[in-house]
């Protein structure tokens, strides 16, 4: 690609919004498909291996935070700077993000490895479900620096313009790891059964093809730039918005943590049920994180190009979509969830979990897309900081207190219901922060001097 057909500052934006949007979209279904064939193959294994699954999501949750906040700190920086034509910097910013990233992955893989076991206790993993956890994650830190080096990969190919490449990237990792799970977790082909642990196995493998092919594409397409020269400027520019971005991820883990062990107080079955209905939700809310991932470059290119009707335009059309998509999930989940659940476990009690968990919590996904699309475009204004801080309101502040009281009040399904009000009341105050803070900008930067 030349990098004049990297430029998203011209054309029509509801044709960059689509395109990149679809790809993304191919990529994260592949991505949620193996989520949820995983899920597949572990409820025919049983309960206990699908409450193991689910006791790794916080773990799981924060290492991919780490990775996907450096990302967002990049992916703004270079964005913005090929907005402003300087690609040799941009090159620089990739290449040195990638350095980072590695280096910061494997200091927190040395930080989790040794802590599996207190933590899995501390959410409340019963006896005979704690050793699968923690295998399982032994395992599956193994693959992280790899599916750190291709996701890091895949948002910077985006922020260049390359909407194309990542997608079908995505697909081929994804379609590897489905097509490798059975062989590990049933013991088919002369592979060991290892049940719960052979999942890791699976995404190990198949990301580390995911790693060598991506690093091969980001040479020929020549979006790196080898040296170390200015290395660390570009941390800085990278870790201006990266650490609040990290820091913003983590939150959710941590929320997500103590969720769980709300949870873990109603049984394995309940916790088995959020396991089994997260994953389907998330099929459905993969077009939500798609879209908002593609506002990002397109409006850190045009911000940096000083196209602000442009930059209006696709926050107009971003958030129109995230809407009528929230009503048409919800709906569909309302009167398919039970059916679906079902396919992928038999437990009546399981199935009545995750049904409430379907009946309630995709209530508030057009609402979740219109907060994501401003949370990204926060990040690619530069402005991490009103991410960071709708975070810990969201998962702290306000989510929290709203999930515990919901969970005295009405059990389990209280949880639910407290997320959704949570998540309602930020999206409101999320899109009113971001339209002050471009009324702003635009001021600074169309005034003499700005």
């Amino acid at each position: 690609m030349s990098d004049n057909s990297r430029d998203f500052t011209r054309g029509e934006v509801h044709r960059h919004l689509v395109r990149l949007t679809g790809f993304m979209l191919m990529g994260f279904v592949s991505v949620m498909g193996a989520n949820l064939m995983e899920t597949v193959y572990l409820g025919l294994v049983g309960t206990n291996e699908l409450a193991g699954l689910g006791f790794t999501f916080p773990l799981v949750m924060t290492m991919q935070g780490i990775t996907m906040g450096l990302a967002i700190g990049a992916s703004s920086v270079v964005a913005r700077t090929i907005g402003l034509g300087d690609w040799d910097k941009a090159r620089k910013l990739i290449t040195h993000c990638f350095i980072l990233t590695t280096m910061l992955v494997l200091a927190a893989i040395v930080v989790v490895f040794v802590s599996l076991e207190p933590f899995f206790l501390l959410l409340g993993a019963e006896p005979g479900i704690l050793p699968m956890s923690v295998h399982y994650m032994q395992i599956w830190l193994i693959g992280l620096p790899f599916f750190a080096v291709a996701m890091v990969g895949s948002t910077l190919m985006r922020a260049a313009g390359d909407a194309r490449k990542p997608g079908y990237l995505m697909t081929i990792g994804s379609g590897l790891q489905i097509l490798i799970g059975p062989l590990f977790i049933f013991g088919l082909a002369g592979m060991p059964e290892m049940g719960l642990a052979g999942a890791a196995v699976a995404f190990v493998l198949a990301r580390f093809v995911s790693f060598l092919l991506y690093g091969w594409f980001m040479i020929v397409d020549g979006l790196v730039a080898p040296g170390m020269e200015g290395f660390v400027s570009s941390c800085r520019d990278i870790l201006h918005v990266g650490m609040p971005a990290v820091a913003s991820n983590l939150i959710s883990p941590v929320s997500m943590t103590v969720v769980t062990r709300l949870l873990a107080g109603h049984g394995a079955a309940v916790v088995a049920g959020f396991s089994v209905a997260s994953r389907i939700e998330a099929m459905t809310m993969m077009i939500i994180f798609a879209l908002s991932m593609s506002v990002a470059p397109l409006i850190g290119q045009n911000w940096g190009a000083a196209s602000f009707d442009r930059v209006n335009l696709i926050l107009k059309q971003a958030n129109s979509f995230a809407l009528a998509w929230g009503v048409f999930a919800y709906v569909l989940l309302l009167l398919a969830g039970r059916l679906l659940v079902g396919l992928i476990n038999e437990d009546v009690e399981v199935i009545a979990a995750a049904a409430g968990y379907l009946a309630i919590a995709p209530f508030g996904m057009g609402a979740m897309g219109v907060m994501q699309n401003s949370v990204s475009s926060f990040n690619a204004l530069g402005k991490p900081m009103p991410p960071l801080l709708i975070s810990i309101l969201q998962m702290i502040v306000i989510g929290l207190p709203v999930a515990i009281a919901g969970d005295y009040l009405f059990g389990y399904r209280g949880i639910f219901a407290g997320i959704v009000f949570t998540v309602f009341l930020m999206s409101a105050l999320s899109w009113f922060w971001l339209r002050h803070e471009i009324a702003v900008g635009i001021m600074r930067r169309t005034a003499p001097g700005g």
